[in-house]
């Protein structure tokens, strides 16, 4: 399955993102060609491994211009750069500013955000539910996130039983979506979880759910770092309405960057978790004789 190669892919780069290593040694590291790697990579990600690398060391930068006095110099060097002069490109590239400008009017914006803070289950777009999202809080959280600026972080306030999970997700309609295959993808990242992972679910009009996956087969459990995961479904032509999220089952925190959707072909595999395929294709022991 590709995106376990991808998964492998991002384990390593994570762990060696400020190492000097070349596309060889992640290849050896790992164990396939870098030709193999490198084209699994992009069509999973939409990402060549060097673009991956760049923005992830840049998301460190903003990190560190905001939550250490580190001169824009030093950080520079540390994410490997040759010069201030072209970490300070490379920034404004991604970030639409200058580093040092992007240091003071973000420490400012910070400071007036926490001051304001009085309702950690408020994030545009998103709402908090689940079987009891009483024990669950969710917040944007600006100081861990794998690109951009922030993410979204669920994570459990009490005690939680067996069985008992929040969620934070999003609906939309499936009226652009009709008749194609969607793949959802997203970065996920762990502390301390009983169980956690991506999940969406297709309706039709009469609210009947026709499509669903919730990673239960392939659930994430402790703390695991940064990487990549996908649900594949089919969007049927009597779809309604699309649902989506960050299921955590029990205990813990998860953090969540880059939600995506994208029309992918039918040699994509669904992740689909109905059954519909389990079905068989003629009905047995008709006549009862069969033990």
């Amino acid at each position: 399955m590709y995106s376990k190669v991808t998964q492998e892919v991002i384990y390593s780069l994570e762990e060696c993102l400020l190492d000097e290593w070349q596309l060889d040694d992640y290849a050896s590291h790992i164990g396939y060609s870098k030709f193999h790697l490198s084209r699994i990579f992009k069509q999973e990600t939409g990402l060549t491994i060097s673009e991956y690398i760049r923005k992830r060391r840049l998301a460190i930068a903003a990190m560190y211009l905001l939550y250490s006095d580190e001169s824009i110099l030093q950080i520079a060097f540390e994410l490997r750069y040759q010069s201030q002069e072209a970490f300070t490109r490379s920034f404004k590239e991604l970030y639409k500013m200058p580093p040092g400008k992007y240091r003071k009017i973000m420490r400012t914006l910070q400071g007036t955000e926490e001051k304001n803070m009085s309702d950690l289950t408020t994030i545009k777009g998103w709402i908090l539910s689940g079987s009891h999202p009483t024990f669950y809080e969710m917040k944007a959280d600006g100081q861990v996130f794998h690109t951009g600026m922030k993410s979204g972080l669920l994570s459990s306030k009490t005690d939680v039983g067996e069985g008992q999970f929040g969620t934070m997700m999003q609906s939309f309609s499936a009226e652009n979506w009709l008749g194609k295959r969607i793949k959802l993808s997203c970065f996920l990242k762990t502390e301390d979880v009983v169980k956690c992972g991506v999940w969406c679910r297709v309706d039709n009009g009469t609210g009947d759910v026709i499509q669903f996956d919730n990673m239960d087969n392939r659930s994430i459990q402790g703390t695991t770092d940064w990487n990549f995961y996908t649900v594949v479904l089919d969007v049927p032509k009597e779809s309604a309405s699309i649902h989506f999220g960050i299921l955590l089952t029990g205990t813990g925190k998860v953090w969540a960057d880059g939600f995506k959707f994208e029309e992918v072909d039918l040699s994509v595999t669904s992740t689909n978790t109905l059954g519909q395929e389990s079905l068989p294709l003629e009905p047995v022991n008709l006549g009862f004789d069969e033990g």
